[in-house]
């Protein structure tokens, strides 16, 4: 640890988190961000919104989508937020962003029938087009994610049974419903969670998996076709309760993953709130040491096949092998967390909190 110190001290934030990164994996964190030398550090978002959808796209530029349709973008490290909102959608919860560049972005509004909308802007927020309406009022979009700049699909949850998903090949400008053939019959009460953006994610160029509960078993569904058809595993995360289940999922690659969740109840436990996995969600296995509560998003550190950070409403936790111990080392409140290629990782949630990791004093 202590060549990180150093860097940190010559105030080399990237440098920094690739030596966390390369901590071997038997170091043990000390439980405390001022230890690791990196700490989340609030940038003044100018609101109150909850932001559940974040895009990072490096040090300097992120995107946050939340509450009372509002959306947020940084091009200055988060020393200033614009409102680059769509007109007219104060009455829509945003929960999932996903930006290509500081120009490119698509946002996702959850809810019932028509409240499930898609949003995409190509001059940074300037103007917007609407891409997409539920007119299905069974239907209920929960989270999105991009294979590239062109291919990406959201999720609903159950429609008739099957988890419904929605594809696009134009980077968002037009999407079609996929046939639910190859979806998998969805348990009685199973549903995903819109609290991260984070619940339908990919790797690679066809990848995708999604994450449920609420039913008996909590599940990860995996796709190698960009959504065209689907298998299921159970995970060894609590489901039982509407309240519990897999909340949020990062892979690595096409083998790598982990799945974080629990009971989003602040009253309630939270045992086994982390799972691993090394073939591609085939099998899951549950962290030797979970976080001690509740987990929303989970995220890499960049070129890392060791390090992941998981946050929720009581603190950010972070692995060095790869989710099978996890180690707290920050208590602020958080619901989604991202990572971009050149060493920086964001990070936000209630009350129009962002934050950046950067060194501590």
């Amino acid at each position: 640890m202590g060549m990180m110190r150093r860097m940190v001290a010559a105030g080399l934030c990237g440098a920094a988190l690739a030596a966390v990164a390369a901590v071997p994996a038997d170091a043990q964190p000390a439980g405390q961000e001022d230890q690791l030398g990196l700490g989340w550090r609030l940038k003044e978002s100018g609101t109150d919104a909850r932001f559940r959808g974040l895009a990072a796209i490096s040090r300097t530029t992120a995107w946050v989508a939340g509450t009372k349709g509002t959306v947020l973008r940084t091009r200055d490290a988060g020393r200033s937020w614009a409102n680059v909102s769509p007109p007219a959608a104060e009455g829509l919860e945003f929960r999932d962003v996903e930006a290509f560049d500081a120009r490119h972005a698509v946002v996702l509004a959850i809810g019932e029938g028509e409240a499930s909308r898609v949003f995409r802007t190509d001059d940074g927020g300037a103007t917007w087009s609407e891409s997409f309406r539920n007119t299905d009022p069974r239907a209920f979009y929960d989270c999105m994610t991009f294979f590239d700049a062109h291919h990406g699909i959201a999720l609903s949850d159950p429609v008739d049974g099957r988890y419904r998903i929605l594809s696009t090949g134009d980077g968002g400008r037009t999407w079609r419903v996929l046939p639910s053939d190859g979806m998998p019959t969805a348990q009685q009460g199973e549903a995903a969670f819109a609290a991260s953006g984070q619940c339908l994610v990919a790797a690679g160029g066809r990848d995708a998996w999604f994450a449920t509960g609420g039913a008996a078993t909590a599940r990860v569904f995996h796709s190698t076709d960009r959504g065209r058809t689907w298998t299921v595993t159970d995970t060894p995360i609590p489901a039982g309760d509407p309240a519990r289940g897999v909340f949020g999922l990062a892979f690595r690659d096409a083998r790598k993953g982990i799945a974080v969740g629990g009971d989003y109840r602040p009253d309630e436990p939270s045992l086994r709130a982390a799972a691993v996995t090394g073939d591609g969600g085939a099998h899951w296995t549950p962290s030797a040491q979970p976080p001690p509560a509740y987990r929303s998003g989970v995220t890499w550190l960049p070129y890392s096949s060791r390090a992941a950070l998981a946050v929720g409403p009581t603190g950010t936790d972070l692995t060095l092998d790869a989710g099978r111990t996890w180690h707290p080392v920050d208590q602020g409140s958080y619901d989604t967390v991202d990572c971009t290629p050149d060493l920086a990782c964001w990070a936000a949630g209630e009350k129009g909190r962002i934050a950046r990791l950067e060194p501590t004093p």
